[in-house]
């Protein structure tokens, strides 16, 4: 098959249009990546640029129904993604602000985004109404991206990131509702308005727990689904979820795959983690594509003619009606005041506005209604502005607010062999926070199990760190089977989050990896020198390793390792961890000194722990019970 040129050098093919648009998309995201700006930004640029006014490569009308199609795959995705990231024990702290904030506070966004359009850009009722309920949603392919950069306080970013995620089902619904009774405006219509919205959203709640209960209930044993299945498995049952559900009611899909993804994302099952890596990285790709493809369709000329007014409604949105909306959705909650007051400024749009928008425009000229391509031109010009505007002056509203998240703190822990996992413990009783990523599903299934946050995936990607927010740890600690990756994560950690203090494992006899190598990533030794992590990951897991505190007696400083003396003769007796210094706990690492009331956790093989003990005491280290039983105390 040959793609045909057309005019304006561009192919006829409507492959070529996708392909282009594709690619175009994931450059862009990469470029806005480095360039630290939203990538929606770039994404509306490169399709104003592609598309029929620029260069004419990327011709979305040769789509024909298949940009529609493009388009409900691409939000059923999306929108099952982010119900996926959603945390029910965090949403049901945050209950009532979401609660009136997707309910009460979309009503006034879509009253003030209606009479912002009658009023400012003149348009009739219908139109205005058409309007104003489309910029009820935020969506979460902008504000959760938003969220990761600005790093603020959990309680607020549970609160924007849940309402970007279930606003979006009902916001778009409203729309479409408001879209049917705009095109047929009889008396009976509007009143069977309200209950197509409910009954819309009642079967997408119901058909999205039950889909999504039973699509957990076959992930989750690893014998059911044949593994490498997983991710096409939950795609191609997302999809049938959307269509089954839109095929029984309109439109009602949207709101099936949001409740699928909270029940699926709350389940666990052995897959759950490498599914939400897959599903990202899909929604990531949809997303690039579909917002050029989107943003190519719509025409300059139509933005041009919206003109002083186009841009003055897009400012009463977001400092008027926001605004109204935040202080009354979120009467009677325990939001501070500043909490609230960036909660106003924060309300960017994103692909399901787009998406609704491109499908209104099309159901309106095929009804013969005038003001469709006015009023996707305006969807566009709302989104642009917002995510412009609030996407670059977010971190600083932040700042000035007070809301970002508290100074550094906690351990990031690479690695869920058993060894790791009793650091953690360790780190983790002492008052410390902690969190594992890992790209073993089984090891963070067991992190997970013992109460642990877990990120999954590797730990080596971009993504991975940004979602498990590393700039928040001021410390990392490494200790996989790999060195070499121990090595590259804790370089990462320190230049790219820059993460003051890294922790190296190091594997004994291997010697790819060496102490200068170490100090030169700005890390230092963990163990204070090679060790055999592994024998120690294994003796931990059959049991045979015990760990216990013991207390340095001796007067004056002991430094515990120099670059001739190793912490035993045998030094698989015992292993030390991590020491405790009044409030301060640090793991054990190869510039740590050491002085009197000390307490160090060690590791004691118990088949040489006779050997051990003696070492022990023999350099004058002792068992806390031992110091207070000889004081005459009586031993805790």
């Amino acid at each position: 098959m040959s793609a045909e040129t057309g005019h304006g050098g561009g192919f006829t093919d409507p492959a070529f249009t996708i392909s282009i648009a594709l690619a175009a998309g994931l450059f862009c995201q990469a470029l806005a990546h480095h360039l630290r700006l939203p990538g929606i930004v770039l994404l509306l640029a490169a399709g104003a640029i592609l598309g029929p006014d620029g260069l004419n490569i990327v011709r979305p009308e040769l789509l024909d129904g298949t940009l529609q199609s493009l388009v409900g795959f691409a939000v059923a995705v999306i929108l099952f993604e982010g119900g996926m990231n959603l945390n029910i024990r965090r949403l049901k702290r945050e209950s009532n602000s979401i609660r009136q904030l997707i309910t009460t506070g979309a009503i006034v966004t879509a009253i003030g985004g209606t009479l912002a359009a009658k009023w400012i850009m003149g348009w009739d009722w219908r139109l205005s109404i058409l309007f104003g309920t489309l910029v009820i949603v935020t969506g979460p392919t902008v504000i959760t991206p938003l969220l990761r950069r600005i790093k603020l306080s959990p309680k607020l970013s549970t609160v924007l990131e849940a309402e970007g995620v279930l606003i979006d089902p009902i916001g778009a619904i409203i729309a479409v509702v408001a879209l049917e009774v705009a095109i047929q405006p009889s008396g009976s219509e509007v009143a069977s308005g309200f209950l197509a919205v409910a009954g819309r959203l009642g079967l997408g709640a119901g058909l999205g727990l039950a889909g999504g209960f039973f699509l957990a209930y076959l992930l989750r044993p690893k014998w059911l689904i044949p593994e490498g299945m997983h991710n096409t498995f939950t795609l191609a049952w997302v999809l049938a979820l959307f269509h089954v559900s839109n095929a029984l009611l309109p439109e009602s899909g949207i709101a099936t795959v949001t409740v699928a993804g909270l029940v699926v994302g709350n389940v666990r099952s052995d897959s759950l983690h490498e599914l939400m890596e897959f599903k990202e990285q899909l929604t990531m790709m949809l997303i690039a594509l579909l917002f050029v493809l989107l943003s190519a369709n719509v025409r300059l000329d139509d933005i041009k003619e919206l003109g002083m007014p186009g841009l003055m409604t897009v400012l009463a949105l977001m400092l008027i009606v926001r605004p109204i909306n935040i202080l009354v959705g979120t009467i009677r909650s325990d939001l501070t005041f500043r909490e609230k007051s960036f909660m106003a400024w924060m309300a960017p749009r994103g692909i399901v506005a787009a998406a609704v928008a491109s499908f209104f425009e099309v159901t309106l000229t095929a009804a013969g209604i005038e003001g469709g391509r006015a009023l996707t031109a305006m969807v566009f010009l709302v989104i642009a502005v917002t995510v412009l505007v609030q996407g670059l002056t977010g971190g600083v509203v932040a700042q000035v607010l007070g809301v970002r998240r508290p100074p550094r703190n906690g351990y990031a822990i690479l690695g869920t062999l058993d060894l790791g996992l009793v650091i953690g413990k360790i780190l983790r009783d002492a008052g410390q926070s902690v969190l594992f990523l890992d790209s073993n599903a089984d090891g963070i299934k067991s992190a997970q199990d013992q109460g642990f946050k877990v990120v999954f995936g590797n730990a080596l990607e971009e993504r991975i760190l940004q979602r498990a927010q590393l700039d928040s740890f001021d410390a990392s600690v490494s200790v996989t089977p790999n060195e070499s990756v121990n090595l590259l994560f804790s370089t990462k950690a320190s230049e790219e989050f820059k993460i003051p203090k890294n922790y190296v494992g190091l594997h004994f006899h291997k010697g790819h990896i060496t102490n200068e190598m170490v100090e030169k990533a700005h890390g230092t030794v963990l163990f204070g020198q090679e060790r055999d992590i592994d024998l120690w990951s294994l003796r931990v897991n059959r049991g045979s390793a015990t760990p216990e505190k013991w207390l340095l007696t001796t007067m004056g400083e002991v430094v515990l390792y120099d670059n001739s003396t190793k912490l035993t003769g045998s030094e698989n007796d015992m292993l030390p961890l991590v020491r405790h210094r009044k409030s301060e706990v640090v793991p054990v690492n190869n510039k740590m000194n050491f002085q009197e009331g000390d307490e160090v956790t060690f590791l004691i093989f118990e088949d040489n722990r006779k050997s051990a003990e003696e070492w022990l005491r023999a350099h004058g280290w002792t068992r806390p019970s031992s110091v207070t039983e000889a004081k005459g105390q009586p031993t805790p």
